[in-house]
């Protein structure tokens, strides 16, 4: 750990919800997840928390279908000061929904649509998009949507592994363009190389905590 750098030092699975009555009750901040179907938001999860296995990885689009949280400790050491924070990471299911009826689809597509509007803990959402496709229609429509709720946001562009270096940096001005992004707004990330984790780590921190 780099001294003044934030770092996931322990998680943890707490609970999966489809009501806010099932929601922890602790009042710790949250970030929360969001991408479409098999964006490769476990795999993301997992590289962030260096723990493989705590969110499950399916092949299987869509197959997250509860809101679940888990509870991440963090450290960081400036000079001879350790500082300790925790919060929660929270999972949501992807949109696009795959092999699921219309009911279910509306079902869940309602509790998302509640714990985002309605959140007082909820400090920063991470969009996670497939760096290797441009912008697609509901990609821009839930970004739309979390400015409208007044949400943070920070843009995760997924699979970089999957594509050249040059490709990525093409990428990600398409998308700065296409969304309006600042720098600090936008990261590319692979779940593989870990790469960015750091980076990554630091902005959500920044946005949890407001840098203290």
């Amino acid at each position: 750990m780099t001294n003044g750098n934030w770092d996931i030092i322990h998680s943890r699975y707490i609970t999966s919800a489809v009501h806010a009555s099932q929601y922890p009750s602790t009042g710790l901040a949250e970030v929360a997840f969001i991408g479409r179907s098999n964006v490769g938001k476990s795999s993301l999860i997992n590289s962030l928390c260096h723990r493989n296995g705590l969110a499950r990885v399916s092949g299987t689009p869509g197959k997250t279908q509860t809101i679940n949280f888990y509870e991440l400790d963090a450290k960081r050491k400036i000079e001879t000061t350790e500082e300790r924070a925790q919060f929660y990471l929270v999972d949501l299911p992807g949109y696009g929904f795959a092999r699921t009826n219309k009911n279910n689809k509306e079902q869940w597509s309602g509790f998302i649509r509640k714990y985002l509007s309605d959140n007082d803990n909820l400090a920063l959402v991470c969009q996670l998009i497939d760096i290797r496709h441009s912008p697609l229609k509901n990609d821009l429509e839930c970004y739309q949507w979390l400015l409208d709720c007044g949400l943070n946001v920070q843009i995760v562009l997924t699979k970089a592994d999957k594509i050249s270096k040059n490709a990525v940096t093409a990428q990600k001005a398409l998308f700065k363009r296409e969304l309006a992004l600042s720098e600090e707004q936008i990261i590319s990330y692979s779940a593989t190389q870990h790469n960015m984790r750091g980076e990554l780590i630091g902005r959500i921190m920044e946005n949890l905590f407001n840098g203290d």
